[in-house]
């Protein structure tokens, strides 16, 4: 599956296939309309406490990813999302287009979940255990 980031404020493309905003807050001054999205997915977003405590401050980067990818580990809703997007029923998109807020676009919460999608996809299934 390719998995491309783009900020929520840049035009659509068709070739952006199914399109995800992964904010927790709506976009600051953009219609539902204007967005063009497939799925608010709010459940894949940050923890407020972890949101706020990143600031987007670089110092914070390190750690933020850390935690995050802790919090998506954790999330069944995340789990699924992830298993949902290597399931037949999204093999008519060309890709997944995670969409984000943030100014900065080498540091926010959607290059962190990129990169746990493309891992995730890429972990063996776990072994059935014998009984």
């Amino acid at each position: 599956m390719k998995i491309q980031i783009k900020r929520v404020y840049e035009p659509y493309e068709e070739s952006d296939g199914y399109r995800v905003l992964v904010d927790r807050l709506w976009p600051r001054g953009l219609t539902r309309a204007r967005v063009h999205y497939n799925e608010w997915a709010k459940f894949l977003a940050p923890s407020t406490e972890l949101r706020k405590a990143f600031g987007h401050d670089p110092a914070h980067w390190a750690a933020f990813q850390e935690k995050y990818v802790e919090e998506l580990n954790a999330n069944p809703e995340a789990l699924a999302f992830a298993k949902k997007l290597a399931g037949p029923e999204m093999a008519a998109y060309p890709r997944i287009t995670l969409l984000y807020a943030a100014r900065n676009e080498q540091e926010n919460e959607a290059v962190v979940l990129a990169q746990w999608l493309r891992d995730h996809e890429a972990a063996p299934a776990p072994e059935p255990q014998a009984q």
